[in-house]
C-alpha cells in the first residue's frame, strides 16, 4: 500500500513537471489517481525525453 503512495504521488509529481511535452492535451488540473499511474508512465515514455522516459520506467516497476 505505501509503494502504491508513492507510485501515485510520483505520477502526480511528473504530470506537473512534464505537462507542457506530454500532457499538453490534458488539463493542468487534472486530478491523476491510481487507476492513471500506468496511462502516466506510458505518456511519459512515449513522448518525453529522456528524464521523462526514466520517470516513466520508475513507476513501473
Amino acid at each position: 500500500m505505501a509503494r502504491e503512495m508513492v507510485r501515485l504521488r510520483e505520477a502526480r509529481r511528473a504530470y506537473l513537471r512534464f505537462h507542457a511535452h506530454c500532457f499538453w492535451s490534458s488539463p493542468p488540473e487534472f486530478r491523476i489517481e491510481r487507476s492513471d499511474v500506468a496511462w502516466v508512465a506510458e505518456q511519459l515514455m512515449g513522448h518525453g525525453g529522456r528524464e521523462a522516459w526514466e520517470k516513466g520506467a520508475s513507476l513501473c516497476r
